[in-house]
């Protein structure tokens, strides 16, 4: 026979399948065998494999319920009909156990990982002093949290970081872009080159530049995606490669390579963000001073 449907059961692997298939369509084994009319044991023995031989019309009411389809095929099946296998089904629980198909199970390497860990803000504290032993993997049921995690995934896959020039660029100005494939822009960073004498003062000592980091901006929706991490380390490798306006207008002619700093003014939480890419506080530079004027009127008051 030709196949008439779409996805083709594999007969010695039913079990994995099905687990696939409840995980594209996001559904507990409760959840499925509530829709196609089955106990739910029937859906354990079967994914778990200790039921080698189930019942045609048990397994074509579970796929449907998955939203699968069952066909027939003269010929073996292949992968193109399959849904993707799930991520974590090599992980199992202390008893052995495999996690839930339907959700999303991340090991868990230390106390922040695990949302059980009230305590993960001191999670430097020894293992002998941690309140509760970790498990190996965990997860979330709560739905809305499992789809914002499988969106911000698909989003960290998507993005495409790539520098703008052209006439609406200035010759030191440096400008990066995070866009997603439809254009829409997530993240921009934006910088520029000086020379250290300009900030310091005296005299001017070829073959030193420095990139001053303006600001980095993610959209708030897309935060916490690696987003501005990319932004600044595209940065970072572009002014590795030697790509500075200072090196084109004479510097290269120098006998010694240009010495690129790349400098950044910021507070919290943009400091812990930028010592994650690499920064170091530098302790040398001047405080910072305000100078504040009322707007309704009446004496200055400096800062």
């Amino acid at each position: 026979m030709s196949a008439i449907e779409q996805e083709p059961v594999p007969g010695p692997d039913l079990g994995e399948f099905l687990r696939r298939l409840r995980r594209r369509a996001d559904l507990s084994q409760r959840e499925l065998a509530d829709r196609a009319g089955v106990p739910q044991a029937a859906v354990a023995r079967i994914e778990s494999g200790r039921t080698t031989d189930p019942r045609y019309r048990t397994v074509e009411r579970l796929i449907r319920a998955a939203g699968g389809r069952v066909g027939f095929d003269a010929g073996p099946a292949g992968e193109d009909g399959c849904p993707p296998p799930v991520p974590h089904g090599k992980l199992r629980d202390e008893a052995g156990r495999r996690y839930p198909a339907h959700l999303d199970v991340w090991e868990v390497r230390e106390p922040r990982d695990w949302p059980g860990a009230w305590w993960a803000e001191w999670y430097t504290l020894p293992p002998k002093r941690w309140p509760l032993p970790l498990p190996p993997a965990t997860y979330r049921l709560n739905r809305d949290h499992r789809d914002r995690r499988r969106e911000g995934d698909r989003i960290r896959r998507s993005v495409a970081v790539r520098r703008v020039t052209g006439p609406t660029v200035p010759t030191t100005a440096w400008r990066f872009v995070a866009e997603l494939p439809g254009g829409d822009l997530v993240g921009e960073l934006r910088a520029h080159e000086q020379s250290p004498h300009l900030r310091w003062g005296g005299e001017e000592r070829p073959g030193e530049w420095e990139v001053v980091l303006d600001g980095v901006l993610v959209a708030a929706e897309r935060r916490r995606l690696g987003i501005g991490r990319r932004l600044v380390e595209a940065l970072l490798a572009e002014v590795a490669s030697g790509g500075l306006a200072g090196e084109r207008d004479g510097q290269r002619d120098q006998p010694v390579r240009p010495r690129v700093c790349v400098r950044a003014l910021a507070q919290e939480p943009g400091i812990t963000f930028l010592e994650a890419c690499g920064f170091e506080l530098e302790a040398s530079r001047p405080a910072a001073l305000r100078f504040e004027r009322p707007v309704s009127g009446g004496r200055l008051r400096p800062r």
